[in-house]
């Protein structure tokens, strides 16, 4: 490698440790400010917490709440509904892309159904399905699925005309098509759409286990309000944020892995 090549990625390198630096700094900055507020009443420490406390907190959940368990059921209704919800809206959007007549019927209602407040249906998912985790990663899937379809198909849609006839040219099979062209071609919005749909699942999960459940970090904040215990809900709230950051982590690592694939 030259000289400049090596220059630009020392600058490259540099420039990430400069970004992590800064974003290590402000959660540290934010963390002594939120405890200093606390500790001398600036902030309503019964309502806000604090750092020290959600720490104890958490400690004594894991002691004396089986904090773990609560942890794992989450993951896992979130897993569910997230996989499922991938599968699903990827084949739905295959297929509303191959029958754009089927799009056009259907798109004024998945619209609908996308600005519909799922909590409504929480109701009718329990009668329906039950009052246990799988009227849960239903929740969850209500609300990612539209999402997913339709970024996924737009993607499929946004692929560039000229490389379609191209293929047509060379009288390429419908399946030759997909599999050569408009999934390759979509590859970036499909793995958006996952990063989105990841965090919609989580909230889907959180908002089910609200409504109906006996486990879970849903049910562990729902308990906390119960009993006036904030310390509890704000240690719920720092943990749901730690497992979103690191699910979204986990599925950047999947798109850096499929890039050095292909």
């Amino acid at each position: 490698m030259s000289k400049e090549h090596l220059n630009y990625l020392k600058k490259i390198k540099n420039t990430k440790k400069l970004v992590y630096f800064f974003q290590f700094l402000i959660i540290i900055i934010f963390l002594l400010s939120w405890e200093l507020l606390s500790k001398y009443h600036i902030i309503n420490p019964f309502i806000f917490s604090s750092p020290s406390k959600i720490i104890t907190t958490i400690k004594n959940l894991y002691l004396n709440y089986n904090l773990i368990s609560h942890i794992m059921t989450t993951l896992y209704e979130t897993i569910i509904a997230f996989f499922l919800g991938i599968i699903i809206s990827f084949i739905i959007a295959i297929f509303l892309y191959e029958f754009k007549i089927v799009y056009k019927i259907v798109d004024p209602y998945l619209t609908m159904l996308n600005s519909l407040p799922k909590v409504a249906l929480g109701p009718l998912i329990i009668i329906i399905v039950g009052a246990n985790s799988k009227s849960i990663i239903v929740m969850a899937l209500l609300i990612n699925l539209i999402v997913g379809i339709m970024n996924i198909y737009n993607g499929f849609n946004n692929i560039d005309p000229n490389l379609i006839n191209l293929f047509k040219t060379l009288k390429a099979s419908k399946i030759d098509t997909l599999l050569k062209l408009t999934i390759p071609a979509s590859y970036k919005t499909i793995i958006s759409s996952l990063k989105l749909n990841i965090s919609m699942t989580l909230i889907g999960v959180i908002m089910g286990e609200f409504l109906v459940s006996t486990k879970g970090l849903g049910y562990l904040i729902i308990y906390g309000t119960q009993i006036f215990n904030l310390n509890i809900v704000m240690s719920g709230i720092v943990i749901l944020i730690i497992i979103s950051f690191i699910l979204y982590k986990l599925v950047t690592l999947i798109e850096k892995l499929l890039t050095k694939t292909n």
